[in-house]
């Protein structure tokens, strides 16, 4: 069936009709031309960047060890396309090709031909290491592989792929096809070549890239992360309750969300981990995690996605838990 076209792109060849000489016309001195993008994991990060992706004209195979998963991400993408369509910002004949666009698969061999394959999976190392090695032998000559952490060290994601040189972060910020900024993080092998590429690609998506070095959660959380942690030592330590403290950061700071709030919408199991990152990684008592966010982790208290955190959304109008 030939591939629709949309006015947000044109369409391309699927993943399996890229032949050999079409990969190699498609390399150039200082870059080399993403068509095709495989997206490891369907959470929430990874069916927005597939949903961004598609949009944007590339063909997506979207990965998921989890069927259901794939099922419920091409539901979501399907909805966030609709509420586009409906507010104007792309037609129906787009959503249509955007969904089309998209390949779910449970089998991680499907992947490796792509151009480009970024990893969307939990913020958490050991299970990034363990993606990276079983997506070896399954990569194509060229692919070039990104990781979407939000925390971890590229150079050491990247020691356990088979093409460091060819490896790098790409940190979309949530909820993806909204958020206009993408980190690119350089580990040390990282080639000019790989960085260009990637670049094109996050240009190509109308987003904004920024450089930042492989320091531990990068810029973004370097910062915002230690502000949600100290908020959550301020209701700990009894200063504010849940609501006084958000309250407090809407009105006082003029932030759009309070900081339990957004720690809520990011996933505590998230904001604990990427604070771990950052005391182990710098040494500095300043970022050690606070008790309360690890004891709301340890009941399973995870935020939006689980129902319950600092504020229960279980009913029609969140309640502060604390």
């Amino acid at each position: 069936m030939a591939q629709p076209r949309s006015a947000i792109g044109p369409a391309f060849p699927a993943v399996n009709d890229l032949s050999s000489k079409q990969m190699d016309d498609s390399r150039m001195s200082d870059t080399f031309e993403i068509r095709s993008i495989g997206v490891i994991g369907a959470g929430q990060m990874g069916n927005g960047i597939a949903h961004v992706c598609a949009l944007a004209g590339y063909d997506v195979v979207m990965n998921d060890l989890n069927q259901d998963q794939l099922d419920k991400a091409m539901e979501v993408i399907d909805g966030n396309l609709a509420r586009q369509t409906g507010r104007g910002r792309i037609s129906e004949e787009d959503r249509l090709a955007t969904m089309a666009r998209i390949r779910p698969t449970t089998d991680l061999a499907v992947v490796g031909p792509c151009d480009l394959v970024i990893e969307a999976a939990t913020e958490d190392e050991a299970l990034k290491k363990v993606i990276f090695q079983s997506l070896n032998e399954h990569l194509g000559e060229q692919t070039l592989i990104a990781s979407n952490t939000s925390s971890i060290s590229i150079t050491r994601l990247a020691a356990t792929s088979d093409r460091p040189e060819r490896f790098m972060g790409m940190h979309f910020m949530n909820p993806v096809p909204a958020m206009k900024l993408v980190e690119l993080i350089r580990g040390i092998a990282t080639e000019d070549t790989t960085f260009n590429a990637v670049r094109e690609v996050v240009m190509r998506l109308n987003k904004t890239p920024t450089a930042a070095e492989d320091f531990p959660a990068f810029i973004v959380n370097r910062i915002l992360l230690p502000m949600v942690n100290e908020a959550i030592y301020t209701l700990y330590e009894g200063v504010g309750s849940v609501d006084a403290i958000d309250t407090a950061m809407k009105l006082g700071a003029n932030h759009p969300m309070g900081p339990l709030e957004l720690a809520d919408f990011i996933g505590l199991d998230t904001c604990l981990a990427v604070m771990q990152v950052l005391y182990d990684g710098l040494a500095d008592t300043k970022y050690r995690p606070c008790p309360l966010l690890v004891k709301y982790v340890e009941a399973g208290w995870l935020g939006k996605k689980t129902n319950r955190g600092f504020y229960d959304y279980r009913g029609d109008v969140p309640v502060p838990t604390r």
